[in-house]
């Protein structure tokens, strides 16, 4: 089967790769030329674990294609797919420019009949504005050409991705058309041989999902922030809450750890592009406006943690960070609570050294040398007054802690991620606190 995806980013590059290497031959195109030239050279603009090799192999074996032209592409293929961005506008619903003009490309380009799939996160209703730009492409050429639209919406986790994709929980597909329902059952049929998980609804249904999803598990986590921080008030341990509540089969324990906030390119656009829909259909979603509202709330727990540790008096005091992307296994920092935090540091008059394995690059490109980047997690506590630990990455679990101690100006560490035991940091002579496990420290004299 031959296919084509528009847009080259994290969605778009992980589903055509996966989709190459199940056999289909697969052209991803995007306006981005130097991105496109990068891609044929093998080089990967972004960080995901597997993708690197996978992307090479396919390339090799002849069945992953890059473009910078989707009009030459047309033709050639059966199934588009548009992955572009929906970036939020200032009001917080999504910005369906790109996702539209890509269904004007196809109007203005085809020659036979083109399934369109809608792979992008989109408001409910996007499908039949896309339907609409594309026939009215095809009406101002004077042409009669079969088409359909379809609703394919992605649920991968950036870090572990590739696996998603490859052995998918279900696919949810909205069409509206036999025709359009048994092509993406037959692209989709290698990935489920052994159990057919695709989950076909009409093309709202499917829109809705997405949202619906991810608007869920935001919220759970800012349920979870929530308990933590009445936790911290009333003496209970909030992992001992957690384990409590998830042992019940109707809650379960996924998404039930509180921290300092969620981030990523997923989560905040979409509750925001929720409550959005809703207020201009008459409706409000006053959960997920609570849900927004405690995550951005939660963003600043770690500074104000730091802040009243040390009464306030944060100006000169050297600060490390340990972690910049929202989550580990990525070097995405879009909405990370790293961002946030170090704003108010710098605002606060600190020297902020930070270290992440992966987002060192991603940062310098969105703050510059607003901090020091530091060669390693040690070199960032060298005389520090604080560490933040702000993303769960591995080598962060095990550290040498009597390294930690001696390279550090004040024993302090505060964890956003709740990774390390509070007894023993004691222990070890640290000043400790984490989230919701009442382990708050009192102040510096």
């Amino acid at each position: 089967m031959r296919i084509a995806i528009v847009g080259t980013g994290y969605v778009g590059l992980v589903s055509g790769t996966c989709f190459a290497e199940m056999g289909a031959d697969v052209t991803c195109v995007d306006v981005d030329e130097r991105k496109i030239s990068m891609l044929k050279e093998g080089e990967i603009p972004i960080y995901e674990p597997q993708l690197d090799e996978m992307v090479q192999r396919n390339i090799r074996e002849g069945r992953l294609h890059f473009s910078s032209n989707l009009a030459e592409c047309i033709d050639n293929v059966e199934i588009i797919f548009s992955a572009v961005g929906t970036p939020p506008d200032e009001d917080g619903s999504a910005d369906l420019k790109y996702v539209l003009e890509v269904a004007r490309t196809v109007g203005r380009n085809m020659n036979k009949y083109i399934l369109l799939v809608t792979k992008s996160t989109v408001p409910v209703g996007t499908s039949v504005k896309v339907r609409e730009a594309i026939a009215e492409e095809l009406a101002r050429r004077g042409v009669d050409i079969p088409f359909d639209v379809a609703s394919n919406p992605e649920f991968l986790k950036e870090g572990s991705a590739i696996n998603d994709f490859m052995s998918p929980d279900r696919v949810v597909v909205g069409v509206d058309s036999e025709r359009a329902k048994d092509l993406m059952a037959n692209l989709y049929r290698p990935f489920l041989l052994k159990s057919f998980r695709v989950i076909f609804t009409d093309i709202a249904s499917a829109e809705m999902i997405k949202y619906a999803a991810n608007s869920m598990l935001a919220t759970r986590i800012s349920f979870m922030n929530d308990i933590a921080n009445l936790c911290e008030k009333v003496g209970a341990d909030v992992n001992m809450v957690r384990q409590g509540i998830g042992s019940d089969t109707r809650i379960g324990t996924k998404f039930l750890y509180p921290g300092c906030g969620y981030g990523g390119s997923c989560f905040p656009k979409d509750v925001k592009a929720l409550i959005k829909t809703a207020q201009k259909n008459g409706c409000r979603m006053r959960v997920l406006e609570a849900v927004e509202e405690v995550n951005e709330e939660q963003k600043h727990l770690v500074f104000k943690k730091l802040y009243r540790y040390y009464n306030g008096s944060l100006k000169g005091r050297k600060i490390a960070v340990w972690g910049l992307a929202f989550k580990p296994e990525t070097d995405d920092m879009r909405e990370a609570t790293s961002l946030v935090t170090i704003d108010l540091l710098t605002k606060a008059g600190c020297e902020v050294s930070v270290f992440d394995p992966v987002a060192m690059s991603e940062c310098t490109r969105r703050i510059g040398d607003a901090v020091h980047y530091a060669a390693d997690m040690y070199e960032a506590l060298e005389g520090a007054d604080a560490l933040l630990m702000l993303t769960e990455w591995k080598q962060f679990r095990m550290p040498h802690w009597d390294k930690v101690k001696a390279l550090m100006k004040t024993p302090l560490v505060i964890d956003g991620r709740n990774i390390y035991d509070p007894q023993a940091m004691a222990e070890m002579g640290f000043s400790y606190t984490c989230i919701g496990r009442g382990t708050e420290i009192a102040d510096k004299d």
